[in-house]
């Protein structure tokens, strides 16, 4: 087999790629590239439930509650009970999560510039638009 024609070699490694230069952006805050990405969502939409966080995340249950955990135990979220389902909870950030976040969000723009920095503005967009067909057809 052709390594450089197999499709799941090559996202696998992307994906390798990818993770470790986004790791190595977000090392200074002493959080995980997941644990970015949700303080990320959550400083854009603080105060949701779990559940609201896992589908905007696309994580499954598990490992979003073993991330908030974590970042629960770091002080950077607190869990509070739902008021309108007392069978949810609610998640938000502390203030020092709150700062993480934004740090993070800044982070992983910065990251995604440098990351395809060798591409064109028109290669980006296309691969852009490849990836999330390839995510839409997946699903079917």
């Amino acid at each position: 087999m052709k390594l450089d024609y197999c499709i799941f070699f090559q996202l696998a490694k992307a994906n390798q790629i990818g993770s470790r230069f986004l790791a190595q952006k977000v090392a200074k805050l002493n959080i995980t590239p997941v644990q970015a990405l949700v303080l990320g969502f959550l400083r854009d939409e603080d105060r949701i439930t779990s559940g609201e966080l896992g589908k905007r995340t696309e994580l499954d249950s598990a490992t979003l509650t073993g991330i908030i955990d974590r970042l629960e135990a770091a002080e950077l979220i607190e869990r509070q009970g739902n008021p309108a389902d007392r069978r949810s909870i609610h998640v938000h950030l502390t203030e020092r999560g709150r700062f993480l976040g934004t740090e993070a969000v800044r982070l992983i723009a910065e990251a995604n510039v440098e990351f395809l920095e060798m591409l064109t503005e028109k290669e980006r967009g296309e691969l852009r638009r490849l990836i999330g067909k390839l995510r839409a057809g997946a699903t079917k």
